[in-house]
């Protein structure tokens, strides 16, 4: 039997030069609504500006944003979001939590006698000055017309039910109207339901989504749209051939640990027509995993930065984070949902919120939008819960192991004979020199640490 040999590449010793991000706030408007408004790239993978600019969708749950909080409380929670890099928060106009029938922080209900013909004035002249609040800070708003409970109640939820396709016609063209000409808006659709057929199997929902994402549209085509769905399913499953449907998102939701769930993303970049894709909800920090915080704990920093680099790194345009205290606005007097264990206002600052800063730094510090998955380069991709992913792009390459674990890569694959190695830090955002390489039929590369929480991006950048 004949042996084969392997080549191994020799590395400089790790850690010659740092530099530390995480704790540099954002400086400036999170992002430049000078650009124009927002269009999917020519390759329809991604989102950039008219002008070309490419567009990093870094999101935030903020779901009861318009319903909970005064405008003073939207001025600290969206400067603390500006400061950590967010682009956009996700919030809904009829909010989850009794939104038709407990009044915002000004005593307004957005719904004269729960009509979606007949909007209150006082209500959205509020919304709008939250928008608008957004907008100075450079913060798109994912702009939910409502929650999904209004349309199907879907055994959770106060409802009450309120749509047909009408009423959601005659809604999404007010909305259309109302928001057509605002500089910071991304649509979403939909609000934690099914796009067909409700909860118990019966009845169909789709008429009411298309006629709101069709009605949006025709009076605002200024504006991208997508749809917000329930757990573990994707808009692609309903829409992805609706022309009001700019990008799919899905929701991977908050009971799954493993990179399993990620097949759906896999599966909508492959769809045709191409769309860009993302998931809009993920596991939230500090939410119990699986609802089941005795037998499996909460959701931590770790869990959330696995999330984003997962998701982007399989091919999505953007990410959403969330925070389970946050996204429900929780506060003294308020019923706590899903075994919320704090305010939203302490837990602003918890550590993989400041990390998803350093998710944005990553993105965008190379060409955007040249990347494109590269699974096949790993050799040794792991097990779903320890899964190695890589992308790559104009001049670079990246691969993310979330347990530290070594990285071996097919070399033939790579484009280019020498490369620059460095190891990027998700916790601190320290970029770690770690020397020279060249090309080989093997490539062995061992991360500075490893084991639960000692994740590393492995970076790659052509010489030459």
């Amino acid at each position: 039997m004949k042996l084969k040999y392997v080549v191994f590449c020799i590395l400089i010793p790790i850690m010659i030069k740092t530099v530390d991000a995480q704790q540099v706030p954002w400086q400036g408007q999170s992002v430049d609504l000078s650009h124009g408004r927002l269009i999917v790239s020519e390759n329809k993978r991604f989102l950039q500006f008219e002008d070309g600019t490419p567009f990093f969708y870094l999101g935030d749950t903020g779901w009861e944003f318009f319903h909970r909080l005064s405008y003073r409380e939207a001025e600290t929670y969206l400067e603390n979001r500006r400061q950590k890099g967010f682009t956009v928060i996700q919030a809904v106009i009829l909010a989850e939590l009794d939104g038709l029938n407990t009044p915002n922080r000004n005593g307004d209900r957005p719904l004269i006698d729960n009509d979606p013909a007949r909007p209150n004035e006082d209500y959205f002249a509020f919304v709008d000055s939250m928008i608008r609040l957004a907008a100075s800070k450079g913060i798109f708003i994912g702009l939910l017309p409502t929650w999904g409970d209004k349309v199907d109640k879907a055994g959770w939820g106060r409802g009450p039910v309120v749509f047909t396709p009408e009423k959601a016609t005659a809604y999404g063209t007010f909305l259309g109207k109302r928001y057509r000409n605002f500089p910071n808006i991304i649509w979403i659709n939909g609000g934690d339901r099914s796009g067909g057929t409700d909860a118990s199997g019966t009845g169909d929902n789709f008429p009411v989504w298309d006629a709101l994402g069709k009605s949006i549209k025709a009076a605002d085509p200024n504006h991208l749209m997508t749809f917000h769905p329930w757990g573990e399913k994707s808009s692609s499953a309903w829409f992805h051939a609706s022309d009001w449907l700019d990008f799919n998102m899905m929701q991977t939701g908050h009971g799954q640990r493993s990179y399993a769930v990620y097949s759906m993303l896999q599966e909508d970049y492959e769809r045709t027509p191409v769309k860009p894709c993302m998931d809009g909800e993920p596991r939230y920090e500090d939410h119990p995993i699986n609802w089941r915080p005795d037998s499996l704990g909460w959701f931590n920093e770790m869990h959330v930065r696995q999330a984003a680099y997962w998701n982007l790194f399989t091919g999505a345009h953007g990410h959403t984070y969330g925070c389970h205290p946050v996204w429900q606005m929780a506060a003294p007097g308020r019923e706590f949902v899903g075994y919320a264990r704090h305010y939203w206002y302490e837990v602003l600052d918890l550590p993989g919120a400041w990390q998803m800063l350093n998710v944005r730094r990553l993105m965008e510090s190379r060409p955007m939008l040249s990347r494109i998955p590269f699974q096949e380069i790993i050799m040794n991709p792991g097990d779903e819960y320890n899964h190695l992913v890589a992308t790559r792009g104009d001049g670079y390459l990246m691969v993310y192991t979330p347990l530290g674990n070594e990285i071996e890569l097919k070399g033939d694959l790579l484009p280019a004979q020498h490369y620059r190695v460095s190891w990027y830090d998700p916790r601190s955002g320290k970029i770690l020199d770690a020397g020279k390489t060249v090309r080989n039929s093997r490539l062995r590369f061992s991360s500075p640490s490893r084991g639960p929480g000692f994740d590393w991006i492995l970076i790659l950048d052509e010489i030459k």
